[in-house]
């Protein structure tokens, strides 16, 4: 009797783990592998065809989407949502045959610490039909140095794409920490800057378009890769930075430029309290960021300081606000949790006098729940109240620990 072979490629069924039976044929499990495969190559190509004109978000329904997640900052919001879908049209231009080509315009945001940028980001990237990664900026070193090369910002937009470099190729970056690679004085460095103006060097060619052979599992651990060609062209940046003490330098420069009584009489309109709003990419560069990435990065915008007000809806509001995060928790303990106003305003206060802004908020709450979420669970309590006198005093206890301890 004559031995079962597979239909598709011939191999007899003792070459082959599994031979499958079919109505009129076999297939083996190497064809099935193969035929798997070639499936998954098709959905993914399938998938970074042309995106509809109708499929792309408006500005206004981006901005919608960011309200439920973002207290405030609508000059911020109204920027990153214009950019994104510019994006959007940029990326449908590509196909067309147009004289006109849109080039692409890269946003900086500036904002101090716990005013939402990364949340920004994140937020966004939830609504998008293309990739999205947030990369740190803090890693990056001159290539052959400790740290993580530039190239590592697209092996992780690869990542996002599974590795389908036409997807990646129209996705969108935002690098957090900009400011921590300013280079260490206004003046070109003489020697090696490798966490500063090197990396800053080494960023131009991403950002400005160019093909960059990137490592897709990162360079210094996986020497012996293949690598791949990514056209950057096409890749939006969106970066974001604290930039902490940029404020003395907008001060100068508002400073510097009045002259005379009626000049200085027009400098009393200076909001003092927010100086961000007047910033200008000459501040940027006595910051420490050469003019070569300031040029490639033509939208500057900035983040509003926070206010009672703004802090006090944050812990409230959102669709994943901090009071509805605790509450979750405790819900699934079979325990319903509220909060007085008097408590809440408490931690507003706390959050405004430590200086740490939204991110104050949690850590600050976390304290005062700390030893309910210890033990309730344990406990046959059904509801509990947070009141400001349980706040104040679990406060309280918290600084008397710290007081020992220093």
């Amino acid at each position: 009797m004559a031995e079962d072979k597979c239909s598709f490629c011939g191999r007899p069924r003792s070459s082959v783990n599994l031979l499958i039976a079919g109505v009129s044929g076999h297939i083996c499990d190497y064809c099935v592998s193969q035929a798997n495969d070639i499936v998954k190559e098709e959905v993914t190509s399938g998938a970074t065809e042309v995106i509809k004109k109708e499929d792309i978000p408006k500005p206004s329904e981006i901005k919608s989407f960011m309200d439920k997640y973002v207290i405030g900052q609508n000059n911020a919001k109204k920027y990153l949502s214009v950019a994104v879908y510019n994006h959007y049209k940029r990326i449908t231009q590509q196909l067309g045959n147009d004289d006109v080509e849109i080039e692409k315009s890269n946003i900086i945001m500036v904002g101090s610490t716990g005013t939402g940028k990364t949340l920004m980001a994140r937020t966004i990237a939830k609504m998008l039909h293309v990739p999205f990664t947030i990369v740190d900026a803090t890693i990056l070193t001159e290539a052959g140095y400790v740290g993580e090369d530039i190239e590592s910002i697209l092996s992780r937009l690869l990542q996002a794409a599974d590795y389908d470099v036409a997807s990646a190729e129209r996705g969108i970056v935002f690098i957090d920490e900009i400011d921590k690679i300013s280079r260490k004085s206004d003046n070109p460095s003489i020697t090696r800057d490798v966490s500063g103006e090197g990396v800053q060097q080494g960023l131009l060619k991403l950002l400005e378009g160019s093909v960059v052979n990137v490592p897709p599992q990162g360079g210094r651990k996986h020497p012996e890769q293949k690598l791949i060609p990514v056209n950057t062209q096409n890749i939006l940046f969106i970066c974001g930075g604290a930039f902490d003490g940029i404020e003395r330098k907008i001060a100068n420069r508002l400073n510097t430029t009045t002259v005379g009584y009626s000049a200085a009489k027009k400098a009393d309109h200076v909001d003092k309290s927010n100086l961000l709003q007047y910033i200008a990419p000459q501040d940027l560069k006595s910051f420490g960021l050469i003019p070569e990435i300031i040029g490639r990065l033509p939208i500057l915008t900035y983040l509003e300081p926070l206010d009672k007000v703004a802090l006090r809806n944050i812990l409230t509001e959102p669709k994943n606000a901090i009071v509805k995060q605790y509450q979750k928790l405790f819900e699934m303990d079979g325990v319903a949790l509220s909060f007085d106003d008097n408590a809440l305003d408490y931690i507003v206060d706390k959050a405004i006098e430590f200086k740490l802004g939204a991110r104050g908020l949690r850590s600050i709450t976390e304290s005062i729940m700390i030893d309910a979420m210890y033990n309730t669970p344990s406990s046959e309590q059904k509801t509990l109240k947070v009141t400001l006198k349980m706040a104040e005093k679990q406060m309280s206890l918290i600084s008397k620990l710290r007081l020992k301890v220093a």
